[in-house]
């Protein structure tokens, strides 16, 4: 899958929705950051995977929030130029990887 349809973004991130995405992962990273501090400290089994799970969490999230923005602005604007099945083949692709 390393055809795209775009180099870039059709309609580029505004510095609202960059800075939401940003904040977002930074937090994740700090949630990463806090589980190996946790098995450096040899910390309960389970407290370790509630935490992994979070994290699992919020990156699916991030994910999801990616997808709805390149949906609402990549393949609506492939739809438009008459591209929209080679986009939607393309979004089901990563669907399918983001599933697994």
């Amino acid at each position: 899958m390393n055809e795209h349809l775009h180099e870039h973004a059709v309609i580029p991130r505004t510095d609202e929705e960059k800075d939401k995405v940003m904040n977002r992962l930074k937090r994740i990273e700090g949630q990463i950051r806090g589980i190996q501090k946790m098995v450096e400290e040899d910390r309960y089994c389970v407290d370790i995977l509630v935490q992994i799970s979070a994290v699992q969490s919020a990156l699916k999230n991030v994910g999801y929030s990616v997808t709805e923005r390149h949906m609402k602005h990549c393949v609506t604007d492939a739809i438009n130029k008459g591209e929209g099945e080679t986009s939607i083949e393309e979004l089901m692709a990563v669907l399918k990887q983001f599933s697994k």
